[in-house]
């Protein structure tokens, strides 16, 4: 009996299984699409926040692939790419090809709120304005994607002409057309340039504006509206101040000697730079803590800074676990080399020569304060331990341990929190961090190179010129006063070189180096050096790494995967 009322059971339940029509139809994936994302607020704000991935900052250390530092990471990309295997296929870790997936989720958004179905509130003044201020950040951050992809591919192509990268202003869904051809470098620059101007059209200048400060297309609405929508909740944003920073930057890039070469872009930029710098009272607003902006992160003392990620809620110290010197527990893993500490001057603002009393048997005695900032040098104190890299170092002398100890006498300390401790019982002080973006000293240097190039020393563009800019940056960084090096420089050429040099010293470690020396045309094979203390003497300039950039490696590549999709890309010359 239960044997038959088990086989009852089961074939009732195979009758019902059979008998239903959609039993066994695939069921939906239940995931959002793109008629979901245009009627629902977040879902859309969530293609423009892709927007705000793949920014660069000053975390890329780059600058172990340049003449100011080598990794002692044995298969760190930027030493292989520095070591002559830099190639279109599989090692070129600066490329941005990638930053093109940011550039389409943002005209997806924009053909998003171009359908004008997003309800972001129900009062039809705030909507507005969300609309307004939403579509200006989707253009500037076009168009900054835009420019890194130029700033990394732009160069001569195998035509002989020099070229952009392809613009690509709308939403290509997955089986389009991806096959468009790479607009001249010019073209290029004036279709970022009008998305950056679209952009300032509908961004305010800054959030959390106070009523009297509204700008003009914000004027007729409510204010308590208007700060809604626009107010300090949004810091950090993107805003006007920002792309204004952003286009002089682009036109400072444009007009360098490895592309455009041009008046007209040299002038846009001091002349944007300038207006901008204005706003903060010009040289007199060059923040006081600009040398060591890193050293202690205040949110209510962020005078040094254009843009920035917010800052780090839980505190860490990754970054210092990788910089650190071995001997209190770090990897060394980045180190400036013989080279970038010659760069700096002695303490009387002269280069530093013998003749202007630099001492080569007691190397780092009243120089440029920065060095001591930026460089832990020989028998200094960081981290927690001092630091000795010669004689006696232990793990930290000159190629003590692989792929720990320092390859040059010299570990980083710019960028580093000093304060962070990675304790030997494996406990640690861990401190909070941000990203920089933007900072108003790069800002500042963009107009002293851009007005030099014009007019030069002192060529005067809205109240300032480039010795203004030069003076207050050296003064700041602890130079004797008066200046008289600075002084004794009255040609544009003498002023390149010296604007050049400041660039290298106040931006080292931020990334800016690498894309230097491109648009410059400067050397990319210049050896990079060491330095050792035996005891009693110091030998300084000793090779460490032969660099082996082809000659052609000023204009970077296109990856090799894309021109083999796509035959109407344009390879750079000699990749």
């Amino acid at each position: 009996m239960k044997n038959i009322t088990k086989y009852i059971t089961i074939m009732f339940v195979l009758i019902s299984i059979i008998s239903c029509d959609t039993i066994l139809e695939p069921i939906d994936e239940n995931r959002l699409d793109f008629d979901f994302v245009s009627s629902d607020p977040a879902s859309a704000e969530g293609l423009l926040l892709n927007g705000y991935s793949r920014l660069t900052s000053q975390f890329s250390f780059s600058e172990a692939a340049t003449d100011d530092a080598v990794t002692n990471q044995l298969s760190n990309s930027f030493k292989r790419m520095a070591l002559g295997e830099l190639n279109s296929q599989f090692n070129n870790p600066l490329a941005r090809w990638n930053n093109f997936e940011s550039v389409l989720w943002l005209n997806k958004f924009l053909e998003v709120i171009e359908a004008g179905e997003i309800v972001w509130s129900q009062d039809e003044e705030i909507n507005e304005m969300f609309y307004l201020r939403m579509e200006g950040e989707a253009l500037a951050l076009r168009g900054l994607h835009h420019f890194y992809a130029l700033q990394a591919h732009a160069g001569i192509g195998t035509s002989g002409e020099l070229l952009g990268v392809p613009y690509i202003t709308e939403f290509i869904e997955a089986d389009g057309d991806f096959n468009l051809p790479r607009l001249s470098f010019q073209a290029t620059v004036e279709a970022i340039m009008a998305d950056f101007d679209a952009a300032l059209a509908l961004l305010p200048t800054d959030y959390g504006l106070s009523a009297g400060d509204v700008d003009p297309l914000y004027a007729g609405f409510d204010f308590n509206n208007y700060d809604v929508v626009n107010g300090s909740l949004y810091d950090l944003r993107m805003s006007g101040r920002i792309v204004r920073a952003l286009k002089a930057r682009l036109a400072l890039f444009a007009a360098s000697p490895s592309f455009l070469n041009d008046q007209g872009y040299y002038n846009m930029a001091a002349t944007d730079a300038s207006e901008l710098l204005n706003t903060i009272g010009g040289v007199s607003g060059l923040a006081a803590n600009g040398v060591d902006y890193y050293v202690d992160y205040d949110e209510n003392n962020d005078a040094e800074m254009i843009w920035r990620s917010s800052i780090q809620n839980t505190p860490t110290s990754s970054i210092e676990r990788d910089m650190f010197p071995p001997s209190v527990n770090g990897r060394g893993s980045i180190n400036p080399t013989q080279n970038f500490v010659d760069a700096f001057p002695m303490q009387s603002g002269f280069p530093a020569t013998t003749a202007n009393g630099y001492d080569p048997q007691n190397p780092y005695a009243n120089r440029d304060p920065r060095l001591d900032k930026f460089v832990v040098l020989n028998g200094t104190s960081f981290g927690g331990g001092t630091i000795n890299t010669g004689v006696g170092g232990g793990i930290d002398r000159l190629d003590s341990i692989p792929e720990f100890s320092t390859q040059t006498g010299y570990y980083l300390k710019k960028t580093l929190r000093p304060d962070v401790r990675l304790n030997n019982d494996g406990s640690t002080v861990n401190q909070r961090h941000y990203n920089v973006y933007f900072r108003y000293t790069e800002l500042f240097l963009i107009f002293a190179e851009a007005a030099n190039e014009i007019g030069g020393p002192d060529q005067q563009i809205n109240g300032m010129t480039p010795r203004d800019v030069i003076a207050a940056i050296r003064e700041r960084a602890g130079l004797d006063q008066p200046d008289s090096y600075l002084a004794s420089i009255t040609s544009m050429e003498d002023m390149r070189e010296l604007i050049r040099n400041e660039r290298r010293l106040e931006l080292s470690f931020e990334g800016h180096r690498f894309w230097d020396l491109r648009r410059w045309g400067l050397p990319l094979n210049e050896t990079a050096e060491g330095a050792f203390f035996d005891g009693n003497d110091y030998t300084l300039g000793i090779p460490v790494e032969i660099r082996n950039y082809p000659s052609f490696a000023t204009y970077m590549p296109i990856p090799n995967a894309e021109i083999l999709r796509f035959p109407a890309l344009e390879q750079n010359m000699g990749w």
